[in-house]
């Protein structure tokens, strides 16, 4: 699990930030998000090539450059010194090449792709295997079907990855949660009961709200927070309500 909770040199104050590069299950949702819809272009790409290239008797040569295309990505990806490498190839090349965090999106979004590569097209041909065949009375239109729903799939997982990223911090003196992506304030005060959820490395808390003399406070219903700042929050308010 990703550290993504510190205190800061004041005690009192602890801050946090949830995405790609702090969260394992946001890094993994927008990965396979991202990648879903790349190597569905790509195999497009690929196949439309291919057919072109199969009827003047070169589909042999398509096959060898993208099989080269996604072992040469793969190895610039996967490898622990990809930052060197990259920099490496920089220097020789007359465009600037991402760094940092950029960097890590890219072999990211470069190894989901090759994932889902991987997955998509293995539906593919036993699809296309059993059709041929007459292995099912169905035909290929299971393995199809799982092949098409990868993508209303991969737009989910962005969502999610969307919605679990969450920056802030709880300054514990003032009894305070500061937000930051968008800038909000929550009283502490004004909270009477909290319930959480565990997912994967995040929790999801689920506020209520008090309302002094009936009156309706605004305020997020739902936060995305790492555990130790769930738990914290926790001790909080039951404090308060003690």
């Amino acid at each position: 699990m990703d550290e993504d909770a510190v205190d800061s040199p004041d005690s009192e104050m602890i801050q946090w930030r949830r995405d790609a590069s702090t969260s394992r299950t946001v890094r993994l949702l927008w990965s396979f998000g991202v990648g879903t819809f790349f190597a569905a272009i790509g195999i497009i790409v690929f196949w439309r090539l291919y057919d072109l290239a199969s009827q003047i008797g070169t589909g042999s040569i398509v096959i060898a450059f993208f099989a080269a295309l996604v072992v040469t990505v793969f190895a610039f990806a996967a490898t622990s010194n990809t930052d060197q490498r990259v920099a490496a190839l920089s220097r020789r090349l007359p465009v600037d090449l991402p760094t940092g965090p950029g960097l890590q999106r890219a072999a990211d979004a470069a190894l989901g792709t090759i994932a889902m590569i991987a997955i998509i097209g293995a539906l593919m041909i036993v699809g296309r295997i059993v059709s041929q065949r007459e292995l099912l009375a169905v035909g290929a239109g299971p393995f199809t079907g799982l092949a098409a729903l990868s993508i209303p799939l991969a737009l989910l997982a962005l969502a999610l990855a969307s919605f679990l990223r969450s920056v802030g911090a709880l300054d514990r003196e003032e009894r305070t949660i500061y937000l930051y992506e968008p800038e909000q304030a929550i009283d502490l005060e004004l909270i009477e009961g909290i319930s959480a959820r565990r997912l994967g490395d995040t929790t999801i808390l689920t506020l209520e709200y008090a309302q002094p003399d009936g009156q309706y406070v605004a305020g997020p219903r739902r936060l995305i927070v790492p555990p130790n700042v769930a738990h914290e929050l926790q001790s909080l308010v039951e404090k308060s309500a003690a």
